[in-house]
């Protein structure tokens, strides 16, 4: 048995060797996608997103306001009109993400102690620069609000420690846990490079297997194995995993050594379940192959399964508030365990019995592909299933 599966690792070597799509799916376009989207997040936090403000004062304070309002990180203040109109316009365009409506009596309001209403208008269309938008310009106008109550009340007398004390009856002590910086790379990054590398492990497993049947070769991939369906797809799938885990190595070597991801818990435990996951998601392309007997069928539903595992994960959208169907569906992807692992052991440091259950979750995906060897075994013996698009 070992002497057929030495044989079968050594055909699907050559195999590999010989195949330019088979090296590309598994050594090159693993990598690359990983620097395509490494450059693209390279800046790590929103900034600079166009604004505009609508100076309806035209005073020395309305001009400070529209300074500091440029002067927010997140904020780049690229036109300064006279019309809610003309910026409302500019908005439906695609022009400017937010507007800041500075009224006709600003000023005034402000020497006079009142209470003027500064205007901001956001696209929201785009949570995540809708919420950036909103968090720089509620900090940039509160800062304003207070320095103007402080200046205000010392001028009635009061002392400098007065007046701060007066501005901020209330004193908020916020403590940013696990990404104090609001950093993509701890966001967007963490979840799509590895989501990039099932794509290619799922993909690239159904392609392997799949090429089998329709170049009518599967006879001689179980005749090598002695007729033996576990040391055929064992033998054919653990080059692979070999070369997948490489890709893993160096995601992990772009998260944790280049973007400075933290590993505050078991790095032990993140090579595990990365193993765990690429042969849970070739289990599941046998299954696939098993179910189908066709390899473009298997790649067309295999690609939709694979990219609905990011939308279900819970990291675009907090799994605790997704609808009851919705929650019990992420659990069909190996995904949405393995990323509870590595959130869990590299940004918040949680101890090994915090991670056992999403352990334990791979193991039905195994056993779904291994139940579905005596099913694969009738595909690669009967010419019938051969030679099929």
């Amino acid at each position: 048995m070992n002497t057929a599966l030495f044989k079968v690792i050594r055909r699907e070597t050559r195999r590999i060797a010989d195949s330019w799509v088979l090296v590309f799916t598994t050594m090159i376009a693993p990598v690359v996608a990983f620097l395509i989207i490494i450059w693209l997040f390279s800046d790590g936090v929103v900034r600079d997103l166009p604004v505009a403000v609508v100076d309806m004062d035209h005073t020395s304070f309305s001009s400070k306001v529209t300074r500091m309002v440029d002067a927010t990180p997140v904020c780049n203040v690229m036109w300064r009109l006279s019309s809610i109109e003309e910026a409302k316009q500019m908005m439906d365009r695609g022009k400017i993400e937010a507007i800041v409506v500075l009224p006709t009596d600003l000023e005034r309001k402000v020497l006079n102690s009142g209470s003027p209403a500064i205007a901001v208008y956001i696209n929201n269309s785009n949570v995540v620069k809708g919420g950036a938008l909103k968090s720089g310009l509620y900090t940039t106008l509160s800062t304003i609000s207070a320095g103007v109550k402080v200046q205000v009340a010392i001028k009635k007398g009061q002392t400098t420690a007065q007046a701060i004390e007066k501005a901020r009856p209330v004193k908020v002590n916020v403590h940013l846990l696990f990404n104090p910086f609001g950093n993509y790379s701890y966001f967007l990054v963490l979840g799509l490079l590895p989501l990039l590398a099932v794509v290619f492990i799922f993909l690239g497993s159904v392609y392997a297997l799949g090429m089998e049947l329709k170049e009518g070769t599967a006879g001689e991939l179980i005749l090598l194995a002695n007729n033996n369906v576990t040391v055929a797809l064992a033998g054919k799938m653990l080059p692979y995993t070999f070369l997948f885990f490489m890709d893993m190595m160096v995601m992990n070597i772009i998260l944790i050594k280049t973007l400075g991801t933290p590993v505050h818990g078991s790095l032990f435990l993140i090579l595990i379940s990365e193993i765990l996951l690429i042969i849970s998601y070739q289990s599941l392309a046998i299954l696939f192959l098993k179910l189908t007997a066709n390899l473009r069928l298997s790649l067309s539903l295999g690609s939709a399964y694979t990219m609905m595992a990011l939308t279900f994960s819970g990291l675009t959208f907090p799994s605790i508030a997704m609808p009851l169907i919705a929650k019990i569906f992420s659990l069909i992807f190996p995904y949405t365990f393995w990323l509870q692992i590595f959130m869990s052991q590299t940004l918040r440091g949680e101890p090994i019995s915090e991670v056992v259950i999403p352990f334990l979750a791979f193991i039905p995906f195994i056993l779904g592909g291994i139940l579905a060897f005596s099913g694969m075994k009738r595909k690669l013996t009967y010419h019938k299933y051969w030679f099929r698009q």
